[in-house]
């Protein structure tokens, strides 16, 4: 398969600028996703790497070679795009074929093709089937076969999954995931807006804000550690409780000093740029919080709803004034929890998350978190 090089790629309708100098690597056999919100650049980032887009600024080389000014039928792309785009009129076995029949390749060799990709998509018994008479999630595999017989450098899916509904969503990504696994060498750019599409099938993941890459790495990475508040919210679900801190002193010790309504919690962290009182914020994920036990604790509230998933519960916390003092906590859907009720609730210091006043993350020390 191919490696990819992006460098300073950048993409703008007349003056308004979509892409701002996007630098990326990625490695041939890599599934590499890209997410973020609506709007951010993502689809037409993965319509410029296949040539439908016309990249205005910097170069795409796909295996050592720039095809800036390559047509997309010679980039060697396979696009699997939403709406599956499949020939209502034509069987599958035709569906898949026809790509091959206009470039007049061998019968035998278009039957071997289409045969393989048929066994390793589980639609064999499909074949003489047209579209019409398959679920979403058949029609998705016949796009994603059409792209395979092919042998493209590239595999291109946009958003694939996002027409079908939640049970077919979770059997198609179980499918796609598989696929990758009988192609290690195939490299793989797919677009989403799908967290769970995105930590479940990426090696590593690309969050785009506003035609910009924010952070890249693999899953754990971006959940783990989050390199700005950006990425802390857009990774995760629910998203990251984000609280207003400052920083204070204490002797030798830098602490981060949180308003959580009844006191104050001081956090240990590693010695921050910001000066003493700077205004900062204090992260934690619902699901890192827990029931506290001891006599300290992080937050002290009252439990304002609640939602019960069976397995889990949300458990909203007003621990304070605003929108902005509500806590997320995830806990067991066994946690003996009424609303109404006064709720004390901890983490682990590894768990805790700080960001500086341009948003950007620091690390807490290993040690244990206290109330003041």
């Amino acid at each position: 398969m191919a490696d990819l090089k992006l460098r300073n790629v950048e993409k703008a309708y007349g003056t308004l600028k979509i892409l701002h100098g996007i630098n990326l690597d990625i490695k041939s056999g890599e599934f590499i996703v890209f997410v973020g919100p609506s709007g951010c650049g993502k689809s037409t980032l993965l319509r410029s790497i296949a040539g439908l887009e016309e990249i205005t600024g910097g170069t795409l080389e796909i295996d050592n070679e720039v095809v800036n000014e390559v047509p997309p039928s010679r980039r060697g792309i396979a696009m699997v795009f939403q709406s599956y785009a499949l020939y209502p009129h034509m069987t599958v076995y035709d569906n898949m074929a026809f790509g091959m029949k206009i470039a007049r390749e061998d019968k035998a060799e278009i039957d071997r093709r289409v045969r393989q990709a048929a066994e390793i998509l589980q639609l064999t018994k499909y074949l003489d089937r047209l579209p019409k008479a398959m679920s979403g999630g058949q029609r998705q595999r016949v796009a994603i076969g059409r792209a395979i017989v092919r042998n493209p450098k590239v595999f291109l899916f946009d958003e694939p999954l996002s027409n079908l509904d939640a049970a077919l969503r979770v059997a198609t990504r179980i499918e796609i995931a598989k696929l990758k696994e009988s192609m290690p060498n195939a490299t793989m750019i797919y677009v989403t807006h799908d967290q769970v599409e995105a930590m479940t099938l990426a090696d590593r993941i690309v969050v785009l804000k506003d035609g910009r890459v924010e952070q890249v790495g693999s899953p754990m990475d971006l959940y783990k550690k989050p390199g700005n508040l950006f990425v802390a919210q857009f990774i995760g679900s629910p998203a990251m409780n984000i609280l207003p801190a400052r920083v204070s002193k204490s002797g030798a010790v830098t602490e981060v000093a949180v308003d959580g309504g009844a006191a104050n919690v001081l956090v240990p962290i590693a010695t921050p740029s910001s000066a003493s009182g700077a205004e900062i914020s204090f992260g934690v994920r619902p699901e890192d919080l827990f029931l506290a036990k001891g006599p300290n604790a992080l937050f002290e509230g009252r439990v304002d709803y609640i939602e019960q998933l069976g397995e889990v519960q949300l458990v909203y916390v007003d621990i304070g004034r605003g929108a902005d003092k509500v806590l997320t906590a995830k806990l067991p859907g066994n946690a003996k929890v009424e609303r109404g009720q006064q709720l004390r609730l901890d983490a682990d210091a590894g768990d805790l998350h700080i960001f500086d006043a341009n948003g950007s993350s620091f690390v807490p020390h290993e040690t244990e978190a206290r109330a003041a």
